[in-house]
């Protein structure tokens, strides 16, 4: 399998993908126009990538293209919609950077409480001033609000929780039974969180749903003075709506993330919020541990595996959660070469169009079971037509 690498992978991984046999075109740098002009002239069956955005058009450079992999959690640099139409799978490596965007979301809490980057900023400039840096409040007791429990939301639960934090969250999918097993307090909805937490982190995709979840009303809902942890993506964030609650209500925030983020690993840059006195600003660091990108990268390598070997790819984020399929037609059948393909006759001559399919055989190889949904009007004769052919020896309908 030819493999084209557009970001840059641990070398263990480059040494893993090349030892299975697979064709590695490893080329780190590739962004935009130089994406689609690999594409076009390697024509590999994957493509594993980090932060380099996959649109449409670059997928159309490429034909032979079947696999995509986020080498992280997030996917929203890729067209997944894009993807979906040209039945590309699409899969990404999660959780495997929790522990690293956790001790960061800790490491930030901790250095707003205690002002630290700003005594170390002092002391290299030759200034004391321990009558300001001696008055932090101390998180021990305090509340912090988790919105989004995924693998690294939870991450940060049980590091919050070690540092003697009552901590309460939200999340689409908390129910109270898995609230209990966390040991924190549910709340009902991400403002609730925002209104009784000290301390209020982030950890929720970036969706259509998601976008701007931090808005005017939930900066409103907060605690004055209370501190805001963006570790995840910028675009769950109204930036003005952030500031507002930075000059007004006395927030302090620290975001790892910002919106127009420089493509670029090392140069200049300028942000609205960059120099806000109350804003602690890191660059995109949340999962770069060399622990974490080791574990991303075996990840990618074993999606990479799978797919060439089975056909099937791990971590999938763009199949239906439900087709649209409204019949199962259930055909047990000997194991003959040419009965499905007679099945799937009847089928497409009465326009039934199948959305999945499974055949089981039975030890022996004698007779199988053959599983397929479909949609369509189902009508008696093409159910007739199939139960009449030789080797077929029962077939059951079902609505679904």
């Amino acid at each position: 399998m030819k493999i084209l690498l557009a970001d840059k992978l641990s070398p263990r991984a480059l040494a893993a993908l090349g030892e299975a046999g697979h064709v590695v075109v490893n080329e780190p740098s590739l962004k935009g126009e130089t994406l689609v002009e690999a594409l076009r002239a390697e024509r590999p069956e994957a493509l594993v990538v980090r932060s380099t955005k996959v649109p449409a058009e670059a997928m159309d450079a490429d034909p032979k293209l079947e696999l995509i992999v986020r080498a992280g959690a997030g996917y929203d640099t890729i067209d997944i919609q894009g993807a979906s139409e040209r039945g590309i799978f699409v899969s990404n490596c999660p959780g495997k950077n929790a522990a690293a965007v956790a001790e960061l979301t800790m490491g930030l809490i901790l250095a707003l409480d205690r002002s630290i980057p700003d005594n170390v900023i002092d002391a290299r400039e030759g200034r004391w001033n321990k009558a300001k840096y001696s008055k932090a409040a101390g998180v021990k007791g305090r509340t912090l609000g988790v919105i989004g429990t995924g693998n690294i939301g939870r991450a940060v639960i049980r590091r919050a929780q070690s540092f003697g934090m009552h901590v309460i969250a939200w999340s689409r999918s908390l129910t109270d039974e898995r609230a209990a097993a966390l040991g924190v307090t549910r709340m009902e909805r991400p403002l609730d969180v925002a209104a009784h937490a000290d301390v209020v982190t982030l950890h929720v995709a970036a969706t259509p749903e998601t976008r701007g979840l931090a808005d005017k009303a939930f900066f409103e809902a907060m605690k004055p003075g209370a501190f805001f942890i963006n570790t995840t993506r910028s675009s769950v964030v109204d930036e003005e709506a952030l500031r507002w609650a930075m000059d007004e209500e006395g927030v302090r925030a620290a975001l790892d993330v910002i919106s127009n983020e420089p493509a670029y690993k090392e140069g200049e840059f300028t942000h609205p919020l960059a120099y806000h006195p109350n804003l602690y600003l890191t660059h995109h660091i949340g999962a770069s541990t060399q622990q974490a990108q080791d574990a991303i990268a075996d990840e990618a390598v074993r999606v990479v595996n799978t797919y060439a070997e089975t056909g099937e790819a791990p971590n999938c984020v763009n199949l239906a959660d439900r087709t649209p399929a409204t019949h199962q037609l259930t055909v047990r059948h000997r194991d003959k070469v040419g009965v499905l393909a007679a099945v799937l006759d009847e089928m497409r001559q009465a326009g039934w169009n199948v959305q999945k399919m499974q055949n089981l055989v039975f030890a022996g190889a004698k007779a199988a079971c053959a599983y397929i949904s479909f949609a369509g009007a189902p009508n008696e004769e093409t159910v007739h037509r199939i139960e009449s052919h030789p080797d077929v020896l029962a077939v059951t309908l079902i609505d679904l």
